[in-house]
């Protein structure tokens, strides 16, 4: 027999008693894992059904994405680093810094996702998946927060020339805490990106340098292809234009009339004054009404005054046109004056 303690809540999986574990809930970087599965499993002839359900299964329905980074101003010229001939994939640098930077930041709602990651593939790209390292998780009550500083978004580009890109930044999810654990927040800032080339490519064309210029010059800006970069800034133009395009929908105005229409509103509650609270009207409360021994008492007191205010009517008339005279014939100061 063994020496060990024999542990009271211990129960052997082939014992009548055994019961299986609770199961945990699902990590938020396991929903990350599950959607790159996803991502990867698209194929050419996915439609937008695909995509809305895509963005349904991983996406809540009030959800944002977000995202920032810096482009640079005008076309630039890169080179091909030849020190990394010797592995897999070459690195591919900027030859100048830019000379001047705009921050940009992209926000869209839940009906434009779908279609944002559908434009990542239709630039080109054959291939997305993202990376998250060393992320930190944070629980509310109905929300759990990652933010991951060393994120990087992977694409594989197959045009115009096979090349890797990979986008490193910060990604700052938000997931409701329920049993779907969908996306509610989703922010990507943009630090820095690179292109890699295969050595292959460069080995094929050292030769000619035609296909060595083309090698130079960049397939993306700030890992974004343009396709998807124009599609970022056509919502940035559109997403103000929502309340005129449902008014259209709605009433099947013009546009101008909508136009119209929609500025005499936004004129009217600028002008307006703002709406003072309604203030409710007092109601006098009435005085309680005495016991019927007090309202019997009080008009038997009544009436004897009655009785005797008859007979002492001329005293009382007399003293008060005295009092009237008295205060009549006085002098005006500042003193009170007794009768």
């Amino acid at each position: 027999m063994s020496s060990t303690p024999h542990d009271p809540f211990y129960s052997s999986p082939f014992g009548p008693f055994y019961r299986r574990h609770t199961p945990y809930m699902v990590q938020p970087e396991y929903r990350i894992y599950e959607m790159n599965k996803r991502l990867q499993s698209r194929t050419e002839d996915s439609d937008n059904l695909w995509w809305d359900a895509f963005a349904t299964e991983f996406f809540e329905d009030d959800a944002t994405l977000t995202l920032s980074f810096c482009l640079e101003d005008g076309p630039k010229r890169y080179i091909v680093s030849t020190a990394s001939l010797h592995e897999e994939l070459i690195t591919v640098r900027l030859l100048s810094p830019p000379a001047r930077t705009w921050s940009w930041m992209f926000a869209i709602g839940r009906t434009l996702i779908p279609r944002y990651f559908s434009t990542v593939f239709e630039g080109g790209v054959t291939d997305l998946y993202y990376i998250l390292k060393h992320s930190k998780e944070s629980y509310h009550n109905s929300s759990i927060t990652v933010d991951c500083d060393q994120c990087a978004m992977v694409t594989q580009h197959g045009k115009p020339m096979f090349t890797k890109v990979c986008t490193e930044g910060r990604l700052i999810l938000e997931f409701t805490f329920d049993d779907l654990m969908r996306i509610k927040t989703w922010h990507f800032t943009i630090r820095q990106y690179r292109e890699l080339v295969p050595r292959s490519i460069l080995a094929m064309h050292a030769q000619d340098p035609q296909v060595l210029d083309q090698l130079s010059k960049n397939i993306t800006r700030m890992g974004l292809t343009n396709f998807t970069l124009n599609y970022l800034r056509l919502c940035v133009i559109l997403e103000p234009m929502q309340e005129l395009m449902s008014r259209h929908k709605t009433y099947n105005l013009s546009p101008r009339d909508c136009l119209k229409t929609c500025l005499f509103q936004k004129w009217q509650r600028m002008v307006a004054p703002p709406a003072e609270p309604t203030r409710q009207p007092t109601t006098k409360r009435r005085k309680r009404k005495n016991s019927t021994s007090s309202t019997s008492n009080s008009s038997a007191g009544n009436n004897a005054n009655s009785t005797g205010s008859k007979k002492k009517t001329p005293a009382a008339n007399l003293s008060l046109s005295s009092q009237i005279a008295s205060i009549a014939r006085s002098p005006v100061s500042g003193c009170a004056l007794r009768t």
